[in-house]
């Protein structure tokens, strides 16, 4: 087991935590899947990877680890699910308990970032590009992660929270 790295809901925190910058995977995490994005080394631009069936930690751990060495992944974006009103449920208590385990796990910083809305504009973009409902479907989890990782890329590159 690699040694806990940071976990923080601070995009400036995480840029600080990775001053020579490096690739990042972003994570929609549902109950069902998981939704994969990454972005390149310089933060730019944020594009849908896979979406992974999702069962035991133990199994997401080994299928997230082969993508994060596939890759030379340096830190991880993980959506927070919060309430309309930015408090915080059931949800984002799951997923600080799965940031948590991957940062055990993997040694990687995790930045937790609000994913309100992220589906909603991932469905829209995808709508946008006349995609048939069944697709869309197929995919909405890693673009949802995609929407998730590009505005956490934003932040670090703009300097904002």
């Amino acid at each position: 087991m690699a040694e806990p790295a940071l976990i923080t809901t601070s995009a400036l925190d995480l840029r600080d935590a990775l001053p020579q910058g490096g690739a990042l995977l972003g994570l929609d995490l549902g109950t069902q899947t998981i939704g994969t994005a990454f972005c390149d080394a310089g933060w730019r631009f944020a594009s849908p990877g896979k979406t992974l069936k999702r069962g035991k930690f133990g199994a997401d751990r080994e299928a997230l680890g082969a993508l994060i060495r596939e890759r030379s992944i340096k830190g991880i974006v993980l959506g927070l699910p919060l309430n309309m009103d930015g408090s915080e449920g059931p949800r984002s208590q799951s997923s600080r308990a799965y940031a948590r385990n991957l940062s055990a796990a993997l040694g990687l910083p995790v930045l937790l970032w609000d994913e309100r809305w992220s589906t909603a504009s991932a469905e829209s973009a995808l709508i946008a590009q006349d995609m048939s409902r069944a697709k869309r479907a197929g995919r909405i989890d890693a673009a949802a992660a995609a929407v998730i990782l590009q505005a956490a890329i934003d932040a670090m590159a703009g300097g904002f929270a």
